[in-house]
């Protein structure tokens, strides 16, 4: 029972009062993914392994990041909060949290929050 994780609904007031720190962590992760990505080119097989490795370590940080806000991670860049009945829905470099879209439909059936 210790194991359960805790689910937090969000208010869209809530989701976009974080997402200045969401938006600055994932900036601060793209910057270092990118500059992994061109250190990558030209690179031996070896050291392209290595880099890999690096950018998949970024990636699992910024994602443990975004779960200590709150946030469920659901793709590279890209957030929900969960509102109770679906998902306010955020990826990199949105400005603000302006989609939604129910528990089944994913990123694809998302919406824009009228």
């Amino acid at each position: 029972m210790g194991n359960v994780a805790t689910r937090r609904e969000w208010t869209l007031e809530g989701a976009r009062a974080v997402l200045s720190d969401v938006r600055t962590r994932t900036e601060r992760a793209v910057e270092e993914a990118e500059k992994l990505v061109l250190a990558r080119e030209g690179a031996t097989a070896g050291e392209q392994a290595k880099v890999d490795a690096r950018i998949q370590q970024l990636i699992e940080r910024w994602k443990h990041e975004m779960e200590a806000l709150g946030a469920e991670v659901k793709g590279v860049w890209l957030v929900d909060f969960d509102n109770g009945s679906g998902y306010y829905c955020w990826r990199w470099p949105e400005t603000t949290v302006d989609h939604f879209h129910g528990y089944e439909e994913g990123f694809s059936g998302r919406s824009r929050i009228q």
